[in-house]
Formats: C-alpha cells, sequence, structure tokens
C-alpha cells in the first residue's frame, strides 16, 4: 500500500464501510472518498481527521504510511477506561453489575 489511497480504500473495506457509508458518516459526498482512493485530489486536513476518527486509524499511517494502521493512543485510552470500570464494578453486587450492563446496552443503540 504505497499510497493514501490505497490505504483508505483497504481500511474502510477492514471496517465495514462503503464509499457511501463513510462519506454519510463523516458528512461529505461519495465522491470525494471516490477521489481519494484514486489519487485524485489532495485531501484537505478536516476530513482526514473524519476519517481517523470514524475508521481509528493513526493519521500518520494513513497520510505518509508510517506507523501502525491502529490508533494506539486510542487503544491505550481504551484500556485505562475499561480497567477503571472493572475495578468500580467488580465491587458491586450481581444485581447492581446486571442494572449497569442493561445501561451500557441501552447506551448502544
Amino acid at each position: 500500500m504505497n499510497t493514501l489511497g490505497e490505504r483508505l480504500n483497504y481500511v474502510r473495506k477492514k471496517n465495514g464501510y462503503t464509499q457511501n457509508t463513510l462519506a454519510e458518516t463523516i458528512g461529505v459526498s461519495r465522491g470525494v472518498i471516490f477521489n481519494l482512493e484514486k489519487n485524485k485530489t489532495v485531501p484537505q486536513m478536516i476530513v482526514i481527521n473524519a476519517i481517523c476518527q470514524t475508521l481509528r486509524i493513526n493519521k500518520d499511517w494513513l497520510v505518509r504510511g508510517t506507523g501502525e494502521p491502529e490508533d494506539t493512543k486510542e487503544i491505550l485510552m481504551s484500556t485505562k477506561i475499561l480497567t477503571e470500570l472493572y475495578q468500580i464494578i467488580r465491587e458491586l453486587s450481581e444485581e447492581e453489575q446486571a442494572y449497569l450492563l442493561d445501561v451500557a446496552k441501552s447506551l448502544k443503540h
């Protein structure tokens, strides 16, 4: 994967997005995604930032091909949050844990 377009195409498909769904999610036209994947336009940083946030990928990897595709800062933050949640939840009663699980599931929708 030598170009931004190739990397974007790869990671978009890997994350289950079509050009249309990614475009809708970040608020641009399908043509923007198509042109980026075909290396026909120079990407605006606002679009790159939205793509990286949506797909949870490393901006340096997408733009320059350096580093790893995954956004390691986000992974570390998620791990820290999950660890803290686990420490709190394990001190609760089974009933309280079940309630929090229901609340978490309702937030997902």
